[in-house]
């Protein structure tokens, strides 16, 4: 978290954590910083407070968004458009709309990582009650045409939603630019805390809740907020919004360094989502014939912290779906390694990467360790 941030919620932890809907004055002090904070992240997006719907995750968001306009909707229809290359908050709550009796279709993407507006258009059926498409993908940083498909979307009386966790501090996240009716964000991806994210519900827009209780959050979010999480939140959207240009070409010309340098330098390598507008803090590189753990481990041992995909799956080490996707060579698959920049990160970093990884694949290909 930026200090900032910390610095904005600390208090929250001790003389401000009161419950925000009691009626003592405590209680009224934590309510007051909890409007404040709904108002200062709806100015930041330039939506309606009463559009906010605070949770605890992006993946909580994701499938508040999914399970709860379908399941509202499914009198209008059960078929679900998405996409084969989401998250899998995203994918795994398609499982659960498949084990109510929903239709799910996913669409391919073509080999940059890019969804075809034509094929999402034709895929649109008079029973499509939600599309879902993520803004930019956690794992190659491929930003989607999410205005135009939303625009196709809207024009067909279906709702969309868009997971835009990865994009917030490198993107203008703005849903109404978007044209959008359900949003998702997740507070520590732009530096702020674990466990706070937010919903984007468009005015009018039908939804379910997932987790019943009392009538926070408006009725649509159970639960005793997160009063500190959320103020923080606030916070870091606020510092992320404004810093948002600046920051973007600082690290995109830090990313643009790092891999023209590793393809200059490294035989059989090539980036994942190359050719498509992409995240500037994404680096995700195949290197043919390597494999991704023996990557991980040596880089890992000389200090430099990467994936082999999404942080929330990379455990098992298994080819990405996201790059399977994209319709390569399985040999590919192998050697995939995410470089991940952030706001802290200095050119004197990038050197070191450059210095370090030749050296380790020639060691590893000379070993045989691929």
């Amino acid at each position: 978290m930026r200090r900032e941030v910390i610095e904005a919620m600390l208090p929250y932890f001790s003389q401000g954590g009161f419950n925000p809907s009691s009626l003592h004055a405590e209680g009224r002090a934590a309510r007051a910083a909890l409007d404040d904070a709904r108002d200062r992240v709806a100015a930041a997006l330039g939506v309606a407070r009463r559009e906010l719907v605070f949770v605890g995750s992006g993946s909580e968001a994701d499938n508040q968004a999914l399970l709860g306009a379908a399941r509202a909707a499914r009198d209008r229809g059960r078929h679900v458009l998405s996409t084969a290359i989401e998250h899998h908050a995203v994918l795994h709550a398609l499982d659960a709309l498949r084990d109510d009796g929903f239709e799910v279709t996913l669409l391919p993407v073509d080999e940059r990582g890019l969804v075809d507006p034509a094929a999402f258009a034709a895929a649109l059926r008079p029973d499509t009650v939600l599309a879902s498409v993520m803004l930019a993908n956690n794992e190659i940083g491929v930003i989607q045409p999410i205005a135009e498909l939303a625009a196709m979307a809207r024009g067909r009386g279906v709702l969309f939603h868009t997971d835009a966790v990865q994009a917030a501090g490198w993107l203008p996240v703005r849903p109404a630019e978007l044209g959008v009716d359900l949003l998702s964000l997740s507070g520590h991806k732009f530096y702020g805390p674990k466990g706070v994210g937010l919903l984007y519900v468009r005015t009018g827009t039908p939804l379910t809740p997932l987790i019943h209780g009392g009538g926070q959050e408006s009725g649509r979010r159970a639960g005793t907020e997160n009063v500190a999480g959320i103020v923080a939140f606030a916070r870091a959207l606020e510092l992320a919004v404004e810093g948002q240009p600046e920051r973007a070409a600082r690290i995109g010309a830090l990313r643009d360094r790092l891999e023209a340098g590793l393809l200059a330098s490294v035989q059989g390598v090539r980036v994942n989502g190359g050719g498509a507008p992409r995240l500037p803090n994404n680096c995700n590189l195949a290197f043919l014939g390597m494999d991704s753990e023996s990557l991980l481990m040596r880089l890992d041992l000389e200090g430099v912290a990467v994936s082999a995909g999404s942080a929330c799956t990379s455990g098992a080490l298994e080819p990405s779906h996201v790059i399977a996707a994209l319709g390569s060579d399985p040999e590919w698959h192998r050697g995939v390694i995410r470089f991940s920049l952030g706001e802290t990160t200095m050119p004197e970093e990038i050197d070191r990467v450059l210095a370090l990884v030749p050296r380790i694949t020639a060691e590893l290909r000379t070993k045989g360790e691929v």
